[in-house]
């Protein structure tokens, strides 16, 4: 069957997810051609190791909120794919993803169609939606300066916590990691919250790189206070990813000598970041280091059950080690993919770490239980509670 008249998810079940290499070429091909058909809006990329999706979803509802036609794009999702498409409050319809699919299919030959990989294809099904609405929030993958979501144009580049991570693909330091990311840059760069001074020295050489090669003379801008004086409804670690949301509000013509208004955040709905689903238990879709210390923090106070798996390319020893001293007890949740760290060595670190591990996991009310990991973890256990997200 040809894959012009596959449905999206008939064509995506069969694309590749993951790279053993990147190449930029067919996707900036195939947005050489989409960009012909459509009028991009003023565009928002976001960059960095952790923080993307909760400073685009910030960005996103509050843009939506205040009067204006927004598309969101994050991932990867939770429970449903329409999840990385937010078009004006709400995850994108099958509708309206098969209509964007089908228009593609009319656009791109047999070949392109062909070698598109999964989050390349999803990046132009987003672009081509984004094209009634003023703005783009558009979360980058893995990468900056290579990822699917640099075809475009940014007008402002949101620069989040940047960390040791995908190590195979973006460098093995922070320097390195950070010029790949900076260098998606086109006009602006406002730098969130680092917990490595390198960040911001290596901005500073990205400037001079970009200028010298294609004479942009980029404008930098550091967020200076983090902390925000209002009733915050969530978890303290995300106002970190808010400050860089409201210092982008402040930037934006729309936007100037205008207050902003902080309540219109405590509506911001946010997935699977800190989330308290039950009484006593919360999901997270945190998955390296970094993430872990935010955790650790938030549940300083308190000893948990941690419900976790990792994959096995993820530094889950280190994670562990951070979260120790938060932690009551561990259940490895069974994950049946191949990404996934071999159950044996996951047991070793544990051991190694003189943690206890649980066999069973019965969950009362007298503990509370995190579920942590990445995205498949939370995704899987909610599967397994029978959990929908209202």
């Amino acid at each position: 069957m040809s894959l012009k008249t596959k449905s999206l998810s008939g064509f995506l079940e069969h694309k590749t997810m993951y790279y053993d290499k990147i190449d930029f070429s067919f996707v900036n091909r195939a947005f050489s051609i989409l960009e012909k058909e459509i009028k991009i809006p003023f565009v928002i990329h976001i960059v960095g190791t952790n923080g993307k999706g909760s400073t685009g979803r910030f960005l996103s509802h509050y843009l939506y909120k205040t009067g204006f036609k927004t598309l969101h794009y994050s991932s990867p999702h939770i429970k449903k794919f329409n999840e990385r498409i937010w078009i004006n409050g709400a995850d994108v319809s099958d509708n309206l993803l098969q209509n964007a699919h089908q228009f593609l299919t009319t656009i791109y030959d047999e070949e392109l169609l062909l070698k598109l990989t999964y989050f390349e294809y999803t990046t132009l099904l987003a672009l081509y939606l984004s094209k009634d609405c003023e703005y783009l929030v558009l979360e980058a993958g893995l990468g900056g300066e290579f990822d699917a979501t640099n075809v475009v144009k940014n007008d402002i580049s949101l620069i989040t916590t940047i960390g040791l991570d995908h190590i195979s693909f973006l460098g093995n330091s922070i320097e390195k990691i950070a010029r790949t990311k900076m260098r998606a840059t086109n006009k602006k760069m406002i730098i969130g919250y680092q917990e490595f001074k390198e960040v911001f020295e290596v901005a500073q050489k990205v400037k001079e790189e970009l200028k010298e090669e294609f004479n942009t003379d980029i404008e930098i801008l550091k967020v200076e206070n983090f902390e925000i004086d209002y009733d915050f409804v969530f978890a303290s670690y995300l106002k970190r990813n808010l400050a860089l949301s409201i210092i982008c509000l402040e930037e934006l013509p729309d936007f100037k000598n205008k207050s902003i208004n902080l309540e219109i955040f405590n509506t911001t709905p946010l997935f699977g970041r800190c989330q308290k689903i039950g009484k006593n238990l919360y999901i997270d879709v945190g998955h390296n280091s970094l993430a872990a210390k935010v955790i650790k923090e938030e549940f300083k106070d308190k000893k948990i059950t941690l419900i976790y798996n990792s994959y096995e390319d993820k530094d889950y020893f280190e994670v562990l080690k951070v979260l120790k001293p938060i932690i009551k007890e561990i259940f490895i949740l069974p994950l049946d993919d191949k990404r996934i760290v071999k159950k044996d060595i996951l047991k070793k670190c544990i051991k190694e770490l003189e943690l206890i591990e649980i066999e069973k996991l019965a969950m009362d009310l007298e503990n509370d239980y995190l579920v942590f990991g990445s995205f498949l973890v939370v995704e899987n256990f909610l599967g397994l509670i029978g959990y929908e997200n209202s």
